[in-house]
């Protein structure tokens, strides 16, 4: 028996972050041959001088007849990370109880401490993506209307759709990324059967806005419509038939750390005619950027010269940004639900605060979701931990430590290092905030979820070697669909709203980019995946527990592993064998008799699973 279980509610009444003034309880369990005359729990607020208080537990009855409970309630009045760990007084000195992984405690002083994190007990999310689903779609490769197109740069080079993206330095004569195919917002309109037949509630686009290369995170313009991508009046119109229509919402991103060289902020090319901070220290833009030696020397997004950072604590650019009349109400206006961010680290927390002052006064059920690779509780930037998740800040983030769970488990299929990484963001995360986290397995930023799962390992290749390997031989495709329907069933049955990239739906395939940004393959799908997603997605959408139900690991052993979602209203078990052996996964009697999704049912409290298969019951 364990001393203490972060993760487990007979240690402690609440496995996730706690709100301001919301109780939790804490319980350790103690040899009685301790002879422990006090117990405390000592705890510390990150910022607040690092000092411990020490609070004292009570004595609570035995366990048993050869242990002890000792408990307490905390509170915290205020918001912020809190790290704790439980101090024994015994015969033989004073003895620690520290964090020895996966959230268990044990007799130790080299354990680190316990994190506990405590939100704004006034912070809300939206509701509308809570037990939805969400559809990314990089806009210039999704679908092209075939609307004639005006004001298009005669630069910019148009493809035949479905060629491949331009990848050698040679085909684009310098120009990196000007290769275009004409996917428009029009395009995602005439589509919007097909998206909702898998389900989605929330499509999120790519960047939109004017633009000089096909992923537009150059922005030349925040207050125009990328010609190519169509017009104002499109994407009124996109949202407008989304909503009422098919019930779903649009969010689009937005691009605040950098902007393009060539646009009418910054204007090295003169393309615009204003005076742009490279064209004049008198420009209304030039306190926007930092120049080092004017004008060549300038600090750029990682170093690259066409995208010069921003200096986001500029009252002027927050003003532009997050203004009564500024670009995120612009678009608010305009019909869309809410704004990915992108590189939100690299947002301070000034700029952050003031977006979501902006977003939530225009439209309080406006979602804002952040870029952040890491645990979003406790990440670190620019030397100082951020806040995003505390309550004035961000609403979700994108959930990359579950991607990586879920495909690591899938392709490798160590059923605890995947429970750890899930329980340790349940853990951390508000409740509130964990029902709508945007859980992908792919996007434009990484390879296919097919090709990673799949694949050969591309780290360190160059594009060549990419190039090479970017299409999967036929054995290993098939294998890769197997793997992908495994991957995505535990996608889309974890905490949080399932993402799926465009065209993983229908078994694309591809490396980094470009190659994972090819057009959608609307002529060539696996109609067996693409089937298996609308069914998810039908089951998704017929249970409440995938809106708000408590993660609960029930099983684990090896590449075996079960868990449940369970609310007042229902409870979903999902069971997968990943190894290569039949095994039996016992997940009590209660399960015997349940509604079953697929094939393979629970008799006497136990789930028999052949290698690699899968199951999901109801009840």
């Amino acid at each position: 028996m364990l001393i203490f279980d972060s993760r487990n509610k007979a240690y402690k009444s609440k496995i996730s972050a706690i709100a301001t003034d919301e109780k939790c309880k804490f319980r350790i369990i103690i040899p009685r041959d301790c002879r422990c005359s006090r117990a405390v729990l000592a705890i510390a607020k990150e910022g607040d001088g690092e000092s411990m208080v020490y609070y004292d537990m009570f004595w609570a009855g035995m366990c048993g007849s050869d242990r002890e409970y000792w408990e307490l309630h905390f509170s915290a009045t205020t918001a912020g990370l809190y790290f704790y760990h439980f101090e024994l007084d015994t015969p033989w000195g004073k003895g620690f109880v520290k964090n020895i992984g996966a959230g268990k405690g044990d007799f130790t002083v080299e354990g680190s401490d316990f994190q506990q994190t405590v939100y704004d007990k006034n912070f809300k999310t939206p509701d509308f993506l809570k037990g939805g689903i969400i559809y990314q779609i990089f806009p210039d490769r999704f679908y092209n209307s075939g609307t004639k197109k005006k004001d298009v740069p005669s630069v910019r080079v148009i493809r035949e759709w479905g060629e491949e993206p331009y990848w050698r330095e040679e085909d684009m004569n310098g120009i990196w990324n000007n290769d275009f195919f004409g996917g428009d917002l029009k395009g995602i309109e005439e589509k919007l059967p097909y998206i909702a037949d898998l389900g989605v509630n929330c499509i999120y686009i790519n960047p939109i806005f004017e633009a000089h290369s096909n992923h537009r995170y150059d922005t030349a313009d925040y207050e125009k419509i990328d010609p190519l991508a169509g017009c104002e009046d499109d994407l009124k119109n996109l949202c407008k038939t989304a909503k009422e229509k098919y019930g779903i919402s649009v969010i689009l991103d937005g691009v605040f750390s950098h902007t393009g060289c060539d646009s009418k902020y910054f204007n090295m090319y003169n393309r615009y005619n204003n005076l742009g901070a490279y064209n004049s220290r008198q420009s209304p833009y030039f306190s926007w950027y930092k120049f080092i030696d004017y004008p060549n020397d300038y600090h750029a997004w990682w170093g690259i010269k066409l995208l010069p950072e921003i200096i986001e604590e500029d009252e002027s650019y927050r003003e532009y940004i997050c203004g009564k009349n500024g670009i995120l109400r612009k678009w608010l206006r305009c019909g869309i639900s809410g704004w990915r961010l992108d590189v939100a680290d690299e947002l301070p927390d000034i700029f952050l605060d003031d977006l979501r002052k902006a977003v939530k006064a225009e439209d309080e059920n406006a979602i804002i979701i952040g870029e952040v690779w890491e645990d979003a509780t406790n990440k670190f930037a620019y030397g100082e931990r951020r806040r995003y998740l505390l309550g004035n800040q961000l609403d979700s983030v994108m959930n990359y430590p579950f991607a990586d769970a879920v495909l690591n488990f899938v392709r490798f299929g160590n059923g605890e290092f995947f429970f750890d990484s899930v329980m340790n963001i349940v853990e951390n995360y508000p409740p509130q905030v964990l029902n709508v986290l945007m859980n992908h397995i792919g996007t434009h930023d990484t390879e296919r979820a097919i090709t990673r799962l799949a694949g050969p390992n591309n780290e360190g290749r160059g594009r060549h070697w990419q190039n090479e390997h970017n299409k999967l031989s036929e054995y290993d495709y098939l294998k890769g669909i197997s793997m992908m329907k495994m991957a995505s069933l535990i996608q889309f049955t974890l905490p949080g709203v399932p993402s799926i990239y465009y065209g993983d739906e229908i078994g694309m395939q591809g490396m980094k980019d470009p190659f994972n940004r090819a057009c959608m393959q609307w002529d060539n799908m696996n109609e067996e995946l693409l089937k298996w997603y609308q069914r998810l997605g039908q089951i998704r959408r017929g249970s409440k527990a995938f809106k708000d139900g408590e993660m609960i690991p029930v099983f684990c052993s090896g590449s075996a592993i079960a868990y449940k979602r369970e609310n007042a209203k229902n409870a979903v078990l999902v069971a997968v064998n990943n190894g290569e052996n039949k095994t039996d996964i016992y997940v009590g009697e209660e399960w015997d008799n349940s509604y079953c999704h697929f094939d393979y049912e629970s008799e006497n409290g136990i789930i028999t699973l052949p290698p690699h298969r899968y199951t999901m019951l109801s009840k």
